[in-house]
């Protein structure tokens, strides 16, 4: 019985600790997406936020974020992998920012261009 009480305290605190999400701080949604075969690599291509490797895109992949609002850096890396010839460049590609608002969808693809790998611009297609 003893035991059972203190168990009890201790889940109860442990919930009391914990820190609480706020409804009221909205967030935007970002969608990055490798579907189109516009990049001519096997390779696996590294998404990084502010300077973070959040993400790692295979050709036909895409993958989203719940970020909060404000300005972001994007910056697109080719990532060393399993396939032959993915080895990443010396120089930090350039980056882009964006800034998102609350309650934006945006929706971004990898494309190539005469300096490299840069986001454009997607339609939602809902």
């Amino acid at each position: 019985m003893r035991w059972s009480f203190f168990a009890l305290a201790g889940l109860m605190s442990l919930s009391a600790a914990a820190p609480l999400a706020s409804a009221a701080e909205d967030y935007a949604v970002l969608i990055i997406s490798r579907e189109r075969l516009e990049v001519s690599t096997n390779c696996e291509i590294g998404l990084y936020l502010n300077d973070q490797l959040a993400g790692r895109l295979f050709q036909e992949q895409s993958t989203s974020f719940n970020l909060p609002a404000g300005n972001l850096s994007l910056r697109l890396k080719l990532l060393p992998g399993q396939a032959p010839g993915c080895q990443p460049g010396l120089l930090a590609p350039p980056a882009q920012n964006i800034t998102l608002k609350v309650g934006d969808v945006r929706k971004l693809r990898i494309a190539q261009g005469p300096d490299g790998m840069y986001l454009k611009a997607a339609a939602l297609d809902y």
